[in-house]
């Protein structure tokens, strides 16, 4: 097994013995993405969509952003990002249809030993992050690796996941966790 495939098998593996260039592509990518001007928006997001896993339709994606290597990166339909939006995709990151990002969001999927001495070696590990459909993730938050969140859900601004979320929730903090159901009362606002 080769490093990569270590990588998205959820294994340790070293990320600096990794040959297959798909960093390197990303970074070029990534550099013009983020040099483009404002007017060429459709370039850009073609510029996307040639890295990453899968990108559906309308996706727009505000300057600047970043990710690791793109190919572990799978957006549906109706997707939004504002400006700032990082994805660490060692692991795969799967965004559902019509979801929203804040500004600053950072998605990581890579994790590092507990241990010292292990971790001394440069070795690391990987978790998925799957967001799911119709949801709102405010500006600066943070998911962590392995992070599953569900259908119709609001996460407030500044909060950190570290533990999957429900279904039809609102939920903020540090640690993260549900403050209340989504309800009937909501679409009044």
């Amino acid at each position: 097994m080769n490093e990569k495939e270590r990588m998205l098998s959820g294994r340790l593996y070293h990320p600096l013995k990794m040959n297959d260039g798909q960093w390197e592509r990303s970074r070029g990518v990534l550099r013009k993405f983020n040099d483009m001007p404002f007017d060429q928006a459709k370039e850009r997001m073609e510029l996307l969509r040639g890295i990453f896993g899968h990108m559906g339709e309308d996706v727009y994606i505000e300057p600047p952003f970043y990710c690791d290597k793109g190919g572990q990166i799978y957006i549906g339909d109706h997707f939004y990002a504002n400006t700032g939006f990082l994805a660490l995709d060692e692991a795969k990151v799967t965004i559902g249809n019509h979801v929203m990002l804040g500004p600053r969001v950072c998605i990581y999927t890579a994790c590092h030993p507990v241990d010292a001495q292990i971790r001394n070696m440069h070795l690391e590990f990987s978790k998925p992050v799957t967001i799911g459909d119709d949801v709102w993730v405010g500006g600066n938050v943070v998911i962590n690796p392995g992070v599953t969140i569900g259908n119709n859900v609001v996460i407030g601004s500044g909060s950190v996941v570290t533990k999957d979320i429900p279904d039809g929730v609102i939920a903020a903090g540090n640690p993260c966790r549900v403050i209340r159901k989504i309800t009937n009362e909501d679409r009044r606002y």
